[in-house]
């Protein structure tokens, strides 16, 4: 190839040049054309510059020749490259997201990309219609019609709205030791062991552990934390009847919280969370005393978000449950020791929503009042 165009840089333009390929994430593309540029400033051959760079030589014609005949920075970035032709126009590309938004034909569950791109050959003029169209044509779309996503999704009316505001209120509240706030709830836990011994890592060697593994039943998790200070408890039980319910109870007020005048406690809708959980399970004298000393707060149904101890409950099996525990007495020396080290950290939960802000977010879904007939 003749040499046609030469290369002068400046003092700045180098200067440019050094600083791009010093540091900072750059493409790849970019670092070797302002390689091509500084060693073309130097005088060094086509050839070489392309066998010392690593490209082609019409890669180092064209740089060159964008540099002289534009700038540096036309030098640097990407030319327009030639593709084909959309294939579907505008319209169509709408028609496609409405028939991927409908109902699917009689007999398929969900819509897949080789049934959308034969109701499109159908519907438009197009003779045929790859499915590698259709799927980049979702995509731009972000539609994946054979995903589903669940979740409940709450009514939200008086009811809804009293109990979201009143459990607001008490974490908005300044801390008092007298009736302090604690959330709870309960999680359970699988225990799974292993069938053959996990090999430790090495440098160079990860960790490997077979993928067979032993399930040797089921605990339960009841978990506690202070929506005002740094203190947590997890308690872990064979099951979760009402009497353990009662029993976690119990141990708040007499364990946990003997000063506390009244705990208030925030809860969810679980039937066995209940009053009458306590009465079960103690004579009723007992049951009395201990309530008398509790105060049950519950967040809506379906809003279990509300309830702070769901967030703790996520940093439990994060930092400490991510992994295969087999063994009852293991997992309660594990939990105890994430307990005692969170709790003396410090650590504690920061809530953010508060009553002003739901009558702002929700202020659409809130109920209002009923007129006068």
């Amino acid at each position: 190839m003749n040499v046609r165009y030469r290369v002068e840089l400046s003092q700045a333009e180098r200067a440019q040049l050094t600083a791009l390929l010093s540091g900072g994430r750059h493409g790849a593309r970019k670092l070797k054309r302002a390689q091509i540029l500084l060693a073309a400033d130097a005088g060094v051959g086509d050839d070489d510059v392309a066998a010392s760079v690593a490209v082609g030589g019409s890669t180092v014609y064209r740089t060159k020749r964008r540099f002289v005949e534009g700038n540096l920075e036309a030098a640097l970035s990407e030319e327009p490259r030639p593709g084909a032709a959309r294939k579907l126009s505008g319209k169509e590309e709408a028609l496609l997201v409405a028939t991927a938004c409908s109902t699917p034909p009689e007999g398929r569950a969900r819509w897949t990309l080789d049934l959308l791109a034969g109701a499109m050959v159908k519907l438009t003029e197009h003779a045929g219609l790859s499915r590698e169209t259709v799927r980049r044509r979702l995509a731009e779309n972000d539609l994946k019609p054979w995903r589903k996503d669940m979740w409940c999704i709450p009514q939200v009316d008086g009811a809804y709205v009293a109990r979201m505001e009143d459990v607001l209120d008490l974490y908005a509240e300044a801390p008092d030791p007298k009736r302090p706030v604690v959330c709870f709830d309960e999680s359970p836990t699988q225990l799974i062991g292993e069938v053959r011994q996990p090999i430790p890592a090495k440098a160079g060697q990860r960790e490997r552990y077979d993928c067979e593994y032993r399930r040797n039943g089921t605990v339960n998790l009841f978990v506690f934390l202070d929506a005002h200070r740094p203190w947590r408890k997890v308690k872990v039980t064979e099951q979760r009847a009402a009497r353990d319910f009662a029993e976690c109870m119990r141990e708040l007020v007499d364990l946990d919280y003997p000063q506390a005048e009244q705990v208030r406690v925030v809860l969810d809708n679980l039937s066995t969370h209940s009053p009458g959980a306590l009465y079960d399970a103690f004579p009723a004298p007992e049951a009395r005393r201990v309530l008398r000393r509790l105060e049950f707060h519950y967040v809506p149904k379906h809003a279990s978000w509300l309830n702070m101890v769901e967030i703790e409950i996520g940093v439990l099996r994060t930092q400490c449950l991510d992994r295969r525990i087999g063994e009852h007495n293991r997992l309660v020396s594990e939990i105890a020791a994430w307990e005692q080290q969170r709790n003396a950290a410090g650590a504690r939960i920061k809530w953010m929503f508060t009553t002003e802000r739901a009558r702002t977010k929700l202020s659409r879904a809130y109920p209002g009042p009923a007129k006068q007939s």
